[in-house]
């Protein structure tokens, strides 16, 4: 299977795509992994990403698609994917079409966690990370066994920016803005695979092999 996996911050995307590794054998491929991978090898693609990183920018669309088809190129053969984070824009998406034509083959399906803005606010902000251990803790639905401190190591407990409530609405905008169109490139290929992440995480899990297993 050949899946992209799309859906807003804190929708639950790192939490499915570990589970569709486990239970369908296919291999994650995160941007996020690649980038700092390519900057350990001193790849120059790599270390291109990260200065645009560092300045607050996007990772210009030529050096991302480079380095996901190059990790593509090195997959054993036959095996099967899973891309997190990748692609982000249509120009992405179009050059992941081509590739993929080159190789005579196609996506199985894009799969689209679909979350409330508003419920994606209320899991973020009450989210607390170890400083020491980076254990994820949830104030309402997985609270520490003692307040601020962290279950495992005993670690101080915070919130990480990223995760403030002003913080995650202007990612939703940035996310509507760069994902809205990239749906309707998908969508109109017939790829699209809607799935409501607002469920339990096995729910949602068993939701989207079904809707994959129907496509592939």
């Amino acid at each position: 299977m050949m899946i992209v996996l799309l859906g807003p911050p804190g929708a639950g995307k790192g939490t499915q795509a570990a589970e569709l590794v486990q239970t369908l054998g296919v291999e994650r491929l995160s941007t996020g992994d690649l980038f700092r991978a390519a900057r350990r090898e001193k790849n120059p693609l790599g270390l291109k990403a990260f200065e645009a990183i560092d300045r607050g920018e996007l990772v210009p669309d030529d050096i991302v698609i480079e380095l996901v088809t190059e990790r593509l190129d090195r997959l054993s053969n036959g095996k099967g994917w899973l891309l997190d984070g990748f692609p982000r824009t249509v120009a992405q998406a179009k050059a992941l079409d081509r590739y993929l034509e080159e190789k005579e083959t196609r996506l199985t399906g894009v799969v689209l966690l679909v979350v409330e803005y508003e419920k994606i606010v209320n899991r973020l902000k009450d989210r607390r990370v170890c400083r020491d251990c980076g254990r994820t803790f949830h104030l309402v639905f997985h609270p520490p066994a003692i307040s601020g401190k962290c279950d495992f190591c005993g670690g101080e407990l915070y919130q990480r920016e990223d995760d403030r409530t002003e913080t995650v609405r202007k990612r939703l905008e940035i996310y509507e803005s760069q994902t809205a169109p990239l749906i309707e490139h998908y969508d109109g290929q017939g790829l699209l695979l809607r799935i409501d992440g607002d469920k339990k995480k096995d729910v949602v899990t068993e939701n989207i092999q079904s809707a994959l297993r129907e496509a592939h």
